[in-house]
Order: structure tokens, then C-alpha cells, then sequence
């Protein structure tokens, strides 16, 4: 979407849509404030009034409720809003006059994200023409110069938000572990700062990383191990993401049950918002250096597959039973932390829908966070709650860690008693990260089906601006 920033009037914005906000406070726009029908314009939050003045283009009065209580988070859904409304007008371009509240930078990043989000489609494999409805292409801020810059980096992270989520509805017959390597080299080829290499079956066998290949074995899609690199001009505080991307997990030889086994195409989420994530960094062009890595296998019952009591040795040597071949993430993730130790990360971050106890802990509303480093867990949180991607806080205990320790080896991939499963699996994480600052999102329950206005309840690229903003934050 084509996102400028203008100071002009509201008649010279050029849109076929114009977008002011009334707060219950507030006066209407003396621009529109003689239009018929504007005397009954209502200032409650989220209400929308079309107003035909002359003169103008159609203009949509967007209640905003109370000045005190208007939020990024708030005005990212009365964006969504009017973004589906201009769609249900035919409009094709739209102006928003910023509202003063909560200051104009951040008015600015919410309006642009929030219109970006709800504008999403995926129509890739329709017949014909698809969806025919006009397509929103163009927002115009009109307000001061000085948020342009923060409304084209908000620009960047949305729609990189929005190619998360063409990854994760794309059918696993055709985002397959191979295609996520491709995505990882078109990535790559698009920024100078930016280098891929990537780790087949037989590089995989020679480092021994008994977890992907473990998964991988009982289908015949061939694993890989993608590692992005982004040096951005801070060599000496490597930051690195890891993204979980299985991208179809049938539970194995323990297998899931039927119904909604579809959506199974999306347990590779993690992976998708690292790799547009780092794509985002690149187009930023962030002054850090980062690693991201991606293990990335499908996970298939065949006779081949790996079996409930069958022991492996991870990446670090350690062992582990594999009890249950649906808590296969954590064993590919393993490897991948361990190798992100290797490669000199100095703090980790991996995000994986990981666990189905998150959903049942905090709904789709938060994600799980588990952290072993009190300053990146505090990151992590910060970066969250400016995105609206919230996370919340899980405790660490050793007790959790005697749940996870193996009968005939080091580690079992399951809990000993079904107590706090996402805080067990993030336990049997730790073990593969060492001393290094590590923090664990656990996306289960938000990476689909979190219903807010500007995502709905399909998939919604979650973690991409988390990431993002992380990554701002480390380099500042």
C-alpha cells in the first residue's frame, strides 16, 4: 500500500475517502462541521457517521471516545474499521486527519498499521478474479512532516506483518521446508546486508542434530536448517531470533486427532515471523547484527517415522526419550538454540507454537513468555505492549526442570505429570541455551484465531512487529 504523509486541507487531500476522528471532548471538523447530517454526529468509540459535504469528498467521522483513554492499541482498530468501510464505499484511496491523541508519531504508526492489517487478502488460490471488492491502495496522513518517517517504517513492518500471514495460510503441499529456504534467499538477495546459508539432510547429519532430523524422518519432504544472517553495523551484540516451522505437524506416530488438523499448516507461525521479520530489519536497515534460525521439517506418521520411547542425542549431546512424537517442536528448536549459542549469539529470542496448554492458560489474548534473563524478559514485554502483540510472563523453577528429565536419558520431550505444559517445554528449552539470555514466546493460542478488529481470526503474522521493535530497541 502506497503510504505518504501531506499538509494540506482536507479538500486538497486527493482521497475518495476522508477520515477525521471527534473526540467526546472534542469539536467536529470545522471542515465538515456545516454538512448535513452533522449535527448528529455521535463521538462514541468506534461509532462511524458518513458525512457528505460539499466540496469534499465523502468524509467518515470516527467516534474516538475519551481524549484521556485513545491508545495505539484503540486507534489501531478504529483504523481497521474504516479501512473495511472504505473498502464497503469503493473507495480506493483514503485520508486520515491525525488526532492529536496520543501524540501524532504515535496516532501515526497506529492509523498506517491498522489500515495495512485490515486491508490483508489472501486470494492466491482462487479461481477467476477472486474477491472483486475494491482494494484499498493508497493512505494519506494528513498531519505534520516530522511522522513520516515513522509512518513508512510503520508501513514496513505491517506489510511484512502480512506476508507472516501469506506464509501461514499458503497450503503445506506448497510451503514446504524447500519453500521456506526459497523465501529465506529471496529475502537475502533483496538487501547487501543480508546472507543465507542453508543446512540440507546431509549437513544436518554431519553436526549430528539428532532433533530435525528425528522429526523429519517419517515423511519424505527433506529438512532444513535455515540460517539468515543480518549485519547491520554492531558486530559486537549479536542478537538472534529462532522460529519454530514445522510446516505440517499431524502429531507423528501420536497422532492428532482429526478435526481442525488443517490448521496444522500454520505450525510453522514461528518460522514466518522471524523470516519477515529479518526481511523488515533489512528494509530498515536497523544498526545491529542478527542471526535468525529457522529448523523447518514436516512431521509425518509413516513407518519410517520416530516412535514414542525412541532416544536421540540433540545438537548440544545431550539426550532426550522422545515420549510423545507431537512435542516435536521443542526437539527441533533444541538444535537450533544450540547452534545459535555456537554461531555467538549473546541473547536468544525463538518464538513457536509450541504448546496447547498456552491457549488453555491465557486464550489467544497473550503469549506465553519464559525467560531465563530478567533485562531481555523485560525487553521482550516492552516491545509486546507497543505493538499490541502482548505477551505475559511465565515463571522458571527447577522443580519445572525435574519434570523433564529422561528415565534412560538426559531429558524427556514430555512432562513426567501433566502439570504446566508450556512452562515444561520452555524448561527442556533452557537446556539447549546455556548461560546465553534467552527468552521463549510460546504463540499457540495467538498466532490464529485472536479476533481483533485489524486481524480477525485467521492468520494474523504475530510476533513480526514484536521482532521488529525488539530489534529497534537492541540497536538503539
Amino acid at each position: 500500500m502506497k503510504v505518504e504523509v501531506k499538509q494540506v486541507e482536507l479538500a486538497e487531500s486527493g482521497a475518495d475517502l476522508v477520515a477525521v476522528g471527534l473526540f467526546e471532548d472534542g469539536d467536529l471538523h470545522a471542515a465538515v462541521a456545516a454538512a448535513a447530517g452533522a449535527d448528529a454526529v455521535r463521538s462514541d468509540f468506534e461509532k462511524l457517521t458518513i458525512l457528505r459535504p460539499d466540496d469534499l469528498p465523502p468524509v467518515l467521522v470516527v467516534g474516538l471516545g475519551e481524549r484521556v483513554e485513545l491508545d495505539a492499541e484503540k486507534l489501531r482498530v478504529v483504523a481497521a474499521l474504516v479501512a473495511k468501510e472504505a473498502s464497503r464505499l469503493e473507495a480506493s484511496s483514503l485520508a486520515w486527519a491525525l488526532p492529536e491523541a496520543p501524540g501524532t508519531t504515535a496516532a501515526a504508526e497506529a492509523l498506517v498499521t491498522g489500515t495495512i492489517l485490515a486491508s490483508y487478502r489472501f486470494d492466491r488460490f482462487k479461481s477467476g478474479d477472486g474477491d472483486e471488492a475494491t482494494r484499498l491502495g493508497s493512505l494519506t496522513l494528513l498531519g505534520p512532516a516530522e511522522t513520516e518517517d515513522v509512518a513508512a517504517a510503520a508501513r514496513i513492518a505491517a506489510e511484512a506483518q502480512n506476508r507472516a500471514r501469506d506464509l501461514q495460510l499458503t497450503p503445506a503441499n506448497v510451503a514446504t521446508p524447500t519453500f521456506l529456504a526459497e523465501r529465506a534467499e529471496e529475502i537475502a538477495a533483496g538487501s547487501d546486508s543480508l546472507s543465507v546459508e542453508i543446512l540440507g539432510r546431509p549437513e544436518l547429519e554431519a553436526k549430528e542434530m539428532g532433533g530435525i532430523l528425528a522429526v523429519s524422518q517419517g515423511g519424505p519432504q527433506e529438512p532444513k536448517l535455515i540460517v539468515l544472517r543480518y549485519s547491520g553495523g554492531d558486530p559486537g551484540s549479536a542478537l538472534a531470533f529462532v522460529g519454530k516451522g514445522v510446516t505440517f505437524d499431524t502429531g507423528g506416530i501420536s497422532l492428532k486427532p482429526g478435526a481442525g488438523m488443517q490448521e496444522m499448516k500454520m505450525d510453522m507461525s514461528g518460522a514466518a515471523a522471524v523470516l519477515e521479520a529479518v526481511s523488515a530489519i533489512a528494509e530498515l536497515g536497523l544498526p545491529l547484527d542478527l542471526i535468525a534460525l529457522v529448523p523447518t521439517t514436516e512431521n509425518m506418521p509413516s513407518g519410517t517415522a520416530i516412535k514414542p520411547g525412541d532416544i536421540i542425542t540433540q545438537y548440544n549431546g545431550k539426550t532426550v526419550e522422545v515420549n510423545n512424537t507431537d512435542a516435536e517442536g521443542r526437539l527441533i528448536l533444541a538444535d537450533a538454540l544450540a547452534y545459535a549459542v555456537e554461531l555467538g549469539a549473546e541473547k536468544i529470542v525463538d518464538i513457536a507454537t509450541l504448546t496447547g496448554a498456552v491457549e488453555i492458560a491465557l486464550g489467544s489474548t497473550y503469549a506465553g513468555l519464559v525467560a531465563n534473563d530478567d533485562e531481555l524478559a523485560a525487553a521482550v514485554s516492552r516491545a509486546s505492549e507497543a505493538t499490541g502483540e502482548l505477551s505475559w510472563r511465565l515463571p522458571l523453577h527447577r522443580e519445572y526442570k525435574e519434570l523433564m528429565k529422561g528415565t534412560v536419558a538426559d531429558l524427556s520431550n514430555l512432562g513426567k505429570k501433566r502439570k504446566a505444559g508450556t512452562i515444561t517445554a520452555a524448561s527442556f528449552l533452557e537446556e539447549f541455551v546455556g548461560e546465553t539470555p534467552w527468552a521463549h514466546l510460546d504463540i499457540a493460542g495467538s498466532a490464529w484465531d485472536i479476533g481483533r478488529e485489524y486481524v480477525g481470526n485467521g492468520a494474523n503474522g504475530f510476533g513480526v512487529r514484536l521482532l521488529v521493535e525488539l530489534a529497534r530497541h537492541h540497536s538503539a
